[in-house]
C-alpha cells in the first residue's frame, strides 16, 4: 500500500508538469484561435482564452492535489499509538499560528472583486474559531506530554512497552512524587523550575547526616489530581498529600497579624503550622511585617526533606546494610569477618540500624556501631539491648544533636517519684510480658508533657525528654503516637561534658495510688 502510494505521488509530480505544457499550448492556441478564426483582436483574444485556459487547468489540477495531498500524508505518518485521524488534527491543530494563517488568507480570498465575499468570509472565521479553541487545547496536552517525557527522562524510565516485566510487577520506588498539571512547571527548567535539584540535594544532604544511601525519588505528573496537588508515596502507597499555589508565595509568622495582613488562609505542609498565600508583589510587605515568605518549590523541598527524615527507617534496606558492610571490609575486614555472619546476622544488625535511624540519630561512625554490637550481643539478647547500649556508645553523637545555640541541652525531666513509678511499670512489664501501665496515668502523663513543652516553646528552646535509661526505649513508645517528634535521651547517653539546662519538669499526680491501681 505504501509503495502504491508513493507511486501514486510520482505520477502526480508528471502530471503536473504534463498540466503546465498543456496549460502554455492551451494559452498559445487559443490566441491564434481568437485573433484568425474569431476575428478579435490581440488583447481581447489573449484575456479571454488565458482565463479560460487558467480555469481549466485549475480544475483539471484538483484530483491531482487530492492524490499529492492523500499520498504525503500516508507516506510520511509516523507509527504512533493514535489513528490518521487522530495524528492528523493533532498535526493540523498543534501551532495555532497555522490556522490563524489559513483563517486570514480566506478572508483576504473574500475581499478579492470576483469572488464570493460571504462563503470565505465565514470560513475564514470558523477557522478562526477552531485555531483558538482546538489550538490552545492540543497545545496544553502537548505541554504536559512534553513535561511528562522531561518527567521521565529526569527519573530515567525506559520507553512503556505492551508487556510488564518482574520489575515492573515486584519492584516498586522507595519514595515518590505525583504533581498535578498546576505543578509542573516547578519541575520544568525551561520555565526557571528547580524543584528536581532541590530535591536532589536535600537527598544527598539528607543522606550524608543519617549516613545512609538514599535512592533516587521518582517524580512524575498524574493528571487524575487537582491541578494543584501533590501526594507522596512510600512504596507504592500514598502517606501525605498538600496543595500548593505556583504563582503565589507562602507567608508564615508566630505573631497575630497574619489575621490583618490579608491573603489565602492554609497550613504549610511540613510543620502543619498557620500560614498565607500572598501575592509575589507584596513579599518586601510582608517580610517588613514579620513574615518569612518562601517560595512554592522550598515549600514543597521542605515537605519532602520531613517526610525523608520521619520514613528513613523504611529507606534503609537490607541490601543497603550488606552494601555498607562490604565498604567497612575495605579498611576493617577482621572486623567484619568476625561479627558477620557468624556472632550477628545481618537482619539483626539491620534492625538496630533502622532503630537508631528511625530516632533520627546518624549511623556514620558504623565502626563504633559494629564493635559495640560484637561486645554485646549474644543468644538471647534482644534488640532493644543492643540498641540501648549503641546509643550509649554514641553519646558524643547523640549530645552534639541537641545542643543550642547557647551551648546548652534544654532539657524537660521526670519527677522522681514519676521516674520510681515508670521503673517499676518497666520491670512489671518485663516480668509479665506485657505492658501493664494503666490509661489514666498514661493519659495525665501525656497532658503534663504537653503542658511542659507548650511552655518551653513559649521560651523559644525546643526541648528534650531526659529520663532514665532503663526506661528510655518504654517512655518512647509511650509518647510517639502523639509527640513523634519529641527527642528521648537517656542519662547515659549525656556526655559529662554537656551542659543541661531544665525546661520543665514532669510530675504525675497521684503516682502511689496509680500504681496500687494497677497492681
Amino acid at each position: 500500500f505504501f509503495g502504491a502510494m508513493d507511486g501514486a505521488s510520482k505520477f502526480v509530480r508528471g502530471d503536473a508538469i504534463a498540466g503546465i505544457v498543456i496549460t502554455l499550448i492551451n494559452i498559445i492556441a487559443g490566441f491564434v484561435i481568437g485573433m484568425i478564426q474569431m476575428d478579435m483582436t490581440a488583447g481581447e483574444a489573449m484575456r479571454k482564452f488565458t482565463i479560460l485556459t487558467v480555469g481549466d487547468g485549475l480544475v483539471s489540477q484538483l484530483p491531482a492535489l487530492l492524490i499529492s495531498t492523500a499520498a504525503g500524508m500516508v507516506v510520511t505518518r509516523q507509527s504512533s499509538s493514535m489513528n490518521l485521524g487522530q495524528a492528523l488534527t493533532m498535526q493540523l491543530f498543534r501551532n495555532g499560528k497555522a490556522v490563524y494563517l489559513a483563517s486570514g488568507a480566506l478572508i483576504v480570498f473574500g475581499l478579492i472583486p470576483g469572488l464570493p465575499t460571504v462563503p470565505f468570509v465565514l470560513l475564514g472565521v470558523v477557522f478562526g474559531f477552531a485555531g483558538w479553541f482546538l489550538g490552545g487545547k492540543v497545545t496544553k496536552v502537548d505541554e504536559a506530554d512534553a513535561l511528562s517525557d522531561a518527567l521521565e527522562e529526569a527519573a530515567g524510565e525506559e520507553p512503556e512497552s505492551d508487556e510488564l516485566s518482574v520489575q515492573d510487577l515486584y519492584v516498586m520506588d522507595d519514595l515518590e512524587l505525583e504533581l498535578g498539571y498546576g505543578l509542573l512547571p516547578l519541575v520544568d527548567e525551561k520555565r526557571g523550575g528547580d524543584l528536581l535539584q532541590r530535591v536532589g540535594k536535600i537527598r544527598k544532604q539528607i543522606g550524608s547526616e543519617l549516613g545512609i544511601s538514599i535512592k533516587p525519588m521518582r517524580v512524575r505528573d498524574n493528571l487524575q489530581l487537582d491541578s494543584n496537588t501533590y501526594i507522596v508515596k512510600l512504596k507504592g502507597v500514598e502517606i501525605d498529600r498538600a496543595e500548593l499555589q505556583p504563582d503565589m508565595l507562602l507567608a508564615m509568622s508566630t505573631t497575630a497579624s497574619e489575621e490583618t495582613f490579608g491573603g489565602v488562609k492554609t497550613v504549610e505542609p511540613a510543620f502543619k503550622l498557620p500560614a498565607l498565600w500572598i501575592q509575589k508583589n507584596r513579599k518586601t510587605s510582608a517580610e517588613m511585617e514579620g513574615f518569612t515568605v518562601v517560595e512554592p518549590s522550598a515549600v514543597m523541598a521542605t515537605h519532602m526533606s520531613e517526610i525523608i527524615r520521619a520514613y528513613a527507617d523504611e529507606l534503609l534496606s537490607r541490601q543497603d546494610v550488606k552494601d555498607m558492610c562490604e565498604q567497612v571490609r575495605e579498611f576493617a575486614p577482621s572486623l567484619i569477618e568476625d561479627l558477620i555472619p557468624d556472632k550477628v546476622p545481618v537482619n539483626t544488625l539491620h534492625n538496630v540500624l533502622r532503630q537508631l535511624v528511625h530516632e533520627r540519630v546518624p549511623i556514620k561512625d558504623i565502626t563504633t556501631i559494629l564493635e559495640t554490637i560484637a561486645n554485646h550481643a549474644a543468644p538471647g539478647v534482644g534488640i532493644d539491648y543492643l540498641c540501648e547500649k549503641t546509643r550509649e556508645a554514641l553519646r558524643r553523637t547523640i549530645s552534639s544533636l541537641y545542643v543550642e545555640p547557647d551551648g546548652y541541652i534544654h532539657v524537660i525531666s521526670l519527677h522522681p517519684a514519676t521516674e520510681q513509678f515508670i521503673a517499676q511499670v518497666v520491670e512489671d512489664s518485663d516480668r509479665a510480658g506485657a505492658v501493664v501501665l494503666s490509661p489514666a496515668f498514661a493519659q495525665q502523663f501525656l497532658e503534663k508533657l504537653e503542658s511542659a513543652l507548650q511552655t518551653a516553646y513559649r521560651k523559644g528552646t525546643p526541648p528534650v525528654l531526659l529520663v532514665p535509661t532503663q526506661v528510655r526505649a518504654f517512655v518512647k513508645r509511650l509518647i510517639e503516637p502523639t509527640f513523634n517528634a519529641l527527642a528521648v535521651v537517656g542519662y547515659t547517653e549525656i556526655t559529662e561534658k554537656a551542659k543541661i539546662r531544665s525546661a520543665g519538669t514532669v510530675a504525675v499526680q497521684g503516682v502511689k495510688h496509680e500504681q496500687e491501681a494497677t497492681v
